[in-house]
C-alpha cells in the first residue's frame, strides 16, 4: 500500500470519526428534526416502523435519547406508538384527511385576514422570494419530494407573518399532516399550478381585498384535497431507514 493511499484510509476513517462523535452530541430536538424532515420530504412513508434499536446506532446515542425525540414527533402526531410494537410513521385515515383540510380551510382564512391587515412591504417580498423559490424548485432536477416541502413552506410562511404565533403553531402542524396524507392518498397536485395560485393570490393580498383573498385561498385548499385519491390502501412496505434519514 502506498503512503498516499494509508493517508488517504487513515483521513477517511478520521471523517467517519468525527461525523460519529458529532452525531453522539445531537439531543433530542435535533434528532427530533432529523426525522421530521424525513418524513415531510416523503422518504419516510407511513406505517413505517421507526426502530428504537437501528435510530441508536446511527446517531451514535441511547435509545432513551431516541424515544424522548419519538415523543417530540409524537407531540406533532407525525408518528404514532402502538403497545407492544413499537412507534410508527403516522398513517392518516381518509376522516383525518378531510378533517386536516376543513381545520386548514377555517384557520388560513383567519391568517390571510390578519395578513392583509396588517402586511408590510418586506412581508410581501419575503413571500414573493418563497414563491420565486417555488417556481426554482419546478426543475426536472429537483426530486418530487423537495418540490412539495417548498410549497408548503409558502403556507407556514405566510402564519408566520400572520403575527399570530398560536395560529402559526397550529398551520405548521396542519401543512405537516398535509404532507403525511398526500404521500398516504398519492396527491395528483401539480406543483406548478400551486405555485401559479400562490403567486395569484399574493397579489390580491396587494390589493388589500381581504375577502377575495380569503376564497382565493379557499379554492386553493379545495384543489389541492380534491388533487386526493381518497381510498383505502395497503401500509407502505418497509424502505431502507438508514438511507432515508440520511439522504
Amino acid at each position: 500500500m502506498s503512503l498516499i493511499e494509508n493517508n488517504n484510509k487513515q483521513a477517511t476513517r478520521s471523517e467517519q470519526a468525527a461525523a460519529q462523535a458529532a452525531a453522539s452530541r445531537r439531543g433530542p430536538d435535533e434528532i427530533a428534526q432529523d426525522i421530521a424532515r424525513a418524513i415531510l420530504a416523503r422518504q419516510l412513508p407511513p406505517g413505517i416502523w421507526l426502530r428504537e434499536e437501528a435510530l441508536g446506532r446511527m446517531y451514535g446515542v441511547s435509545r432513551t435519547k431516541i424515544r424522548a425525540a419519538l415523543l417530540i414527533l409524537a407531540r406533532d402526531n407525525l408518528v404514532e406508538t402502538v403497545p407492544d410494537k413499537g412507534t410508527f410513521v403516522s398513517r392518516p385515515s381518509i376522516r383525518e384527511a378531510h378533517e386536516v383540510f376543513a381545520a386548514r380551510r377555517l384557520l388560513e382564512s383567519e391568517v390571510v385576514r390578519l395578513f392583509v391587515a396588517t402586511a408590510t412591504e418586506r412581508e410581501f417580498a419575503q413571500l414573493e422570494a418563497q414563491i420565486h423559490h417555488e417556481r426554482a424548485a419546478l426543475d426536472k432536477s429537483v426530486p418530487g419530494n423537495v418540490r412539495e416541502e417548498t410549497l408548503g413552506d409558502f403556507h407556514i410562511k405566510l402564519a408566520d407573518l400572520s403575527g399570530n404565533e398560536v395560529l402559526a403553531r397550529f398551520i405548521r402542524e396542519l401543512v405537516a399532516r398535509s404532507s403525511l396524507i398526500a404521500m398516504r392518498f398519492q396527491s395528483s397536485n401539480e406543483s406548478s399550478c400551486s405555485s401559479d395560485e400562490h403567486g395569484a393570490f399574493l397579489a390580491i393580498c396587494r390589493q388589500g381585498k381581504a375577502q377575495e383573498a380569503v376564497d382565493c385561498m379557499l379554492e386553493h385548499l379545495n384543489r389541492i384535497e380534491s388533487s386526493l385519491s381518497l381510498e383505502e390502501t395497503p401500509p407502505a412496505p418497509e424502505s431502507d431507514l438508514f438511507r432515508a434519514l440520511l439522504r
